[in-house]
């Protein structure tokens, strides 16, 4: 019988309102069901924003030190239980376990990190143009935040969002992807056991289009941070638009990795075989494009797909496996629909363009790594976010060529180039229209304690992560203090 979870909601474990659940079943092997999840619906949502307006009243009084010792907690457990919650989020998800530790890691990370910005929590003090007069800013909460998060990374996404809006003061309802349900439940019993006090930290499961519609169109959420397709993120702006609501968007991603001619080949490759294959391409640092300069094109090709053909392919919790399944059904007929788009196209498909459906995992959501060359920047697999193991081989004749391509996507993420040549290395990092670009590094994404986002189409400005994801979480306020005894006007003509 499976197991049956719930939401949690004002500090107890409830059930949808409505009774209804859904199943949450694992990638690598459809047949083995996980459990079932609440179908929440917009009553639902309501019981967790009440909880969460009514803690608000209390939790924005305690000191940020105090919220701070309580994140650091959390880091303590999610430290103690990382192989326990990487276990089973790859069997969740799919990801190979070297990457769910590492995802786990990055909860950890972020959970330390903010731990300490609760004796920082910086604002400013500045020179009063009157005497006897004290002027300064200081961050305050914004109120209940609604936090929408993606299932290729179910525990590093919501503690990037959850743990800084916190810290800040605010309290937080979470939907959490419907593939990734199960590692959402893990965190919130790490938070209740850490000590956040009941309704200051709530999660409701359950479809977007219902769940996560309702969350974003309540009149009490204060502010909306959604990670996911450019599409919905568009969606979510208009609505919050309307209701002039704070928004953070963290959406989709087209990144490239240039290779030049002086690069250290088997350095480029590593990087390449990395970004594009790792978490089965679905990642929105993904490298889905490798643009190569037409001296090294070949040998490198060739190098790519001797190594690429060589992915073992498996379920993640086989140390020995290099690349899990897609996330589901849906995702892998993308996929599908991509490769036949790129063959109609007129690209030369390489290797893979096919399900993999062999011994034991015929009953997974497998693809083969697949790579395509003579690919042009014009045609769709070179433009449109694939999201899954699709690498598209540009050749470039220049080093102002590739910049040329690596800028010509409507996204703007994660970007990369491999060279020896430090005036190139510079003018890439000055050129390259990113939120992140790497020298010899694949496109990845960002260390904790570093801003995280990108421009165009990637999202709407904001960055998260390091200290610029509290300009999202907090309201600036501006404090004077006038101690003259006397009025004193500022902002007009005081020159005598």
């Amino acid at each position: 019988m499976a197991d049956v979870f719930k939401n949690y909601i004002d500090g107890a474990w409830v059930e949808a309102k409505s009774g209804k659940t859904f199943e949450n079943r694992n990638p690598a092997n459809r047949h083995d069901l996980i459990g079932l999840f609440p179908a929440s619906s917009p009553e639902d949502v309501n019981a967790a924003l009440q909880a969460a307006k009514k803690a608000f009243a209390r939790w924005r009084l305690v000191p940020a030190p105090k919220r701070g010792e309580i994140l650091y907690r959390v880091g303590e457990l999610l430290r103690r239980q990382k192989e326990e919650i990487a276990r089973g989020m790859t069997r969740e998800m799919g990801k190979i376990l070297k990457e769910t530790r590492g995802d786990v890691q990055e909860g950890i990370d972020t959970a330390f990190y903010v731990a300490g910005e609760g004796r920082r929590l910086f604002g400013e003090t500045t020179p009063s143009e009157l005497p006897d007069k004290f002027a300064m800013s200081v961050r305050s909460p914004i109120g209940v935040c609604a936090l929408i998060t993606p299932w290729n990374f179910p525990m590093a996404i919501p503690t990037w969002k959850l743990f800084p809006a916190l810290l800040c003061g605010n309290t937080v309802v979470l939907k959490p992807a419907e593939d990734t349900p199960c590692t959402a439940v893990k965190l919130f019993e790490i938070l209740a056991e850490a000590g956040v006090p009941p309704g200051v930290v709530n999660v409701v499961h359950g479809r977007g289009e219902e769940t996560g519609a309702a969350l974003v169109r309540h009149a009490d959420v204060k502010l909306v941070s959604f990670t996911g397709s450019a599409a919905v993120g568009r969606e979510i702006a208009s609505v919050c638009g309307q209701q002039l609501k704070r928004i953070s968007l963290e959406l989709g991603g087209k990144n490239a990795q240039i290779v030049m001619e002086d690069a250290d080949l088997n350095l480029a490759l590593e990087g390449a075989l990395w970004g594009a294959f790792g978490t089965t391409g679905q990642r929105c640092t993904a490298t889905s494009r490798l643009i190569l300069h037409r001296d090294i094109k070949k040998e490198l090709t060739d190098m790519l797909v001797a190594r690429a053909e060589k992915i073992k392919i498996g379920d993640g919790l086989d140390e020995s496996v290099e690349m899990g399944p897609l996330i589901n059904q849906a995702a892998r007929e993308k996929v599908h629909r991509y490769v036949q788009i790129g063959r109609s196209e007129g690209a030369r498909l390489l290797i893979g363009g096919s399900i993999y459906e062999e011994g034991k995992w015929i009953d997974g959501y497998f693809y083969r790594p697949t790579i395509f060359d003579q690919v042009t920047p014009s045609m769709r697999i070179a433009r449109e976010e694939i999201f899954g193991p699709v690498l598209s081989i540009i050749e470039v004749q220049s080093f102002e060529e590739a910049i040329e391509v690596i800028n010509g996507t409507t996204y703007g993420l994660s970007s990369s180039i491999y060279t020896r040549d430090v005036e190139r290395a510079f003018r890439a990092m000055r050129d390259i229209e990113a939120g992140i670009t790497y020298i010899n590094g694949p496109t990845i994404g960002a260390e904790v304690h570093l801003p995280f986002g990108g421009v165009k189409d990637t999202g709407n400005g904001h960055r998260e992560a390091g200290t610029t994801v509290y300009d999202i979480f907090s309201e600036w306020k501006s404090i004077y203090v006038d101690y003259s005894g006397k009025l004193q006007k500022a902002q007009i003509d005081n020159v005598e």
